[in-house]
């Protein structure tokens, strides 16, 4: 029997991700593109019965860290787990290549300290069958995954690449230098990057502790490498932000000579912070006015807390860096626990002060004040009164002593969220504001970095089910949210071929369960190469995820199909 289509998702309510009202539809698919929206007479070789769900483009998660990962997996999880159907990677200027061999062991110590992936871990899944950038992405391309994945050539490896150790050191670099590496991104740029990507957060580490690479890069450095991208009209630029003694004002100003020399756009990483939490308007004002010439600028930004999860099985909690806490983290899980449970032991670690953290990150495991219990299902808007300081203070005891409570409970499983950003107004009223800010765009999901921290690559699902449909107070409409997590980042990166269903688009789509959806509570798998440790997020109410018109899971459940392929640079958008 033939078949008119490869498939056919029938009488679905269609919310398109431009931003059009809401319709109800059949949507058909020959090969890897969208062929037919409306009333489909003629039969599809799969169907898929949509009557009653949502029919939405797959979504684009445009900040990720899946570079290694998309090396030793098939699966970019758990963003294809959230209706992630393209995930980019490369971005804080962080990355796998290029590198030569002696260079390895620096950069996975960049990403070990920035990124939180244990060095044993990429030791055990780097294949390093590549040295070039556009050798990596051949390796990237060999390997079929389940979404699409695109890259962008990080900052640090570029300098380590052409300047050794001085490029390690951050010694100025040379007239030379900045010719060399200017060739080496011109050939990631000829080869299929998506862009250039660089940080200046102080933060930023090594796993030894010392200042990555790009770390307060020369001005001149950073014009060689955006003319790189200009020179060839094509490609994005992408920053962190954070050097001391200088205002997003001042680094606004700099990405904004910056896209003006290139002619390129840009964006960089937004948070309300929670010391000063009405910094970020006047923020968004001075990108607001920057915008006004030149290439755009979008500020990415997270729509829930930042911060970091907190667990007796995880990186950080609050008696990580307690002197007397250093041999139990090294027993099996049980042992620990069991240890832990010993009222002497708990007594010795509440007493005692903790000591200094190489990942600066761990430093902020005793923020009391904006600490709070993640529970199932896990709630990312919690009152004021419901932090581990204020729960202590009205029940009269220590905040410590509650954390380390609440952390035993669940067999030793219990989680808590330290909100490190995001949430200085002690409610998401203000990334509301952020959210739809005509200069914003939604990312810094970090998928595939942060693995015994985090797991903020689950944010389309809290999107659809908080934003839209649970929160008490202002909301986005489906339409706004869809068009958030799909067309927005989707042009923001040159990816005009997908984030919206129109005909000639590529068939990356999800039929969801609205009224199903949710997020389950984080968990701890030991599924990383050499056993390694990550946090993991479900969710609830995705019926199917379709990447280039194969369905890759359904009901949640994966199919087994791996159509997810590089993207080799921009794509435009189909004409009409």
């Amino acid at each position: 029997m033939t078949h008119a289509f490869d498939l056919v998702i029938r009488g679905g309510v269609v919310i398109d991700g431009a931003g059009a009202e809401r319709f109800e539809a059949d949507v058909a698919v020959v090969g890897d593109r969208i062929a037919k929206i409306g009333k489909v007479s003629g039969a599809g070789a799969h169907e898929i019965d949509a009557r009653g769900k949502l029919v939405t483009p797959g979504f684009v998660d445009i900040h990720t860290h899946y570079d290694g990962q998309a090396v030793w997996s098939d699966r970019l999880s758990p963003s294809s787990s959230h209706g992630v159907t393209t995930a980019v990677g490369g971005n804080c200027g962080v990355g796998f290549a290029p590198c030569r061999p002696e260079h390895r062991e620096l950069l996975v110590s960049v990403m070990e300290g920035v990124e939180d992936i244990p060095e044993v871990v990429m030791t055990e899944g780097l294949t390093w069958d590549w040295q070039t950038y556009p050798e990596y992405l051949d390796a990237i391309a060999a390997r079929p995954h389940d979404i699409d994945f695109a890259s962008q050539i990080p900052h640090s490896a570029v300098r380590v690449y052409v300047m050794g150790q001085r490029g390690a050191d951050r010694e100025p670099a040379t007239a030379d230098d900045l010719a060399r590496m200017q060739g080496v991104v011109r050939e990631a740029m000829d080869a299929g990057a998506l862009g250039f990507a660089t940080s200046r957060l102080v933060i930023h580490k090594t796993g030894q502790g010392d200042a990555i690479p790009t770390f307060q890069a020369a001005e001149t450095e950073l014009e060689a490498m955006a003319m790189a991208l200009g020179d060839g009209g094509r490609g994005v630029l992408q920053a962190v932000f954070g050097e001391t003694g200088r205002s997003f004002e001042d680094e606004i100003d700099l990405l904004s000579r910056l896209t003006r020399l290139s002619g390129r756009p840009a964006s960089f990483s937004m948070a309300q912070s929670n010391d000063n939490p009405d910094a970020w308007r006047h923020v968004m004002q001075h990108l607001a006015a920057a915008n006004a010439e030149g290439p755009p600028i979008r500020a990415q930004v997270y729509p829930r807390p930042i911060g970091v999860v907190l667990g007796f099985d995880l990186t950080v909690n609050p008696f990580s860096l307690c002197p007397g806490y250093q041999p139990l983290a090294k027993l099996p899980f049980a042992e620990r626990i069991a240890a832990l449970r010993d009222p002497q032991v708990r007594a010795r670690l509440l007493m005692e002060d903790p000591g200094q953290a190489l990942i600066p990150l761990a430093r902020l495991g005793r923020r009391f004040d904006f600490m709070y219990p993640l529970g199932d299902p896990p709630d990312y808007e919690p009152a004021p009164e419901d932090s581990i300081a204020a729960r202590a203070a009205a029940r009269g005891v220590e905040a410590a002593e509650l954390a380390y409570d609440l952390l035993l409970e669940n067999d030793g499983r219990g989680l808590l969220l330290v909100a490190l950003a995001n949430y200085g107004s002690r409610s998401l009223d203000p990334i509301f504001s952020l959210m739809t800010d005509p200069n914003s765009v939604l990312g810094l999901g970090d998928g595939g970095a942060h693995y015994g921290m985090i797991c903020d690559s689950s944010y389309p699902t809290f999107v659809l089910q908080h934003w839209t449909r649970e929160r008490r107070g202002q909301r986005l409409s489906l339409e706004q949210a869809v068009k958030a997590l799909a067309a927005d980042p989707a042009a923001a990166v040159g990816l005009g071929d997908r984030g919206v269903l129109s005909v000639g688009r590529k068939a990356d789509i999800n039929v969801i369960d609205y009224d199903r959806v949710r997020l389950d509570a984080p968990r701890v798998l030991y599924d990383l190469p050499a056993g390694g440790r990550r946090i993991t997020q479900g969710a609830r109410g995705y019926e199917a995820l379709i990447v280039s018109g194969e369905i890759v899971s359904r009901h949640g459940e994966a199919t087994g199909a791996l159509p997810g392929r590089l993207v080799r640079g921009p794509r435009a958008a189909p004409q009409a």
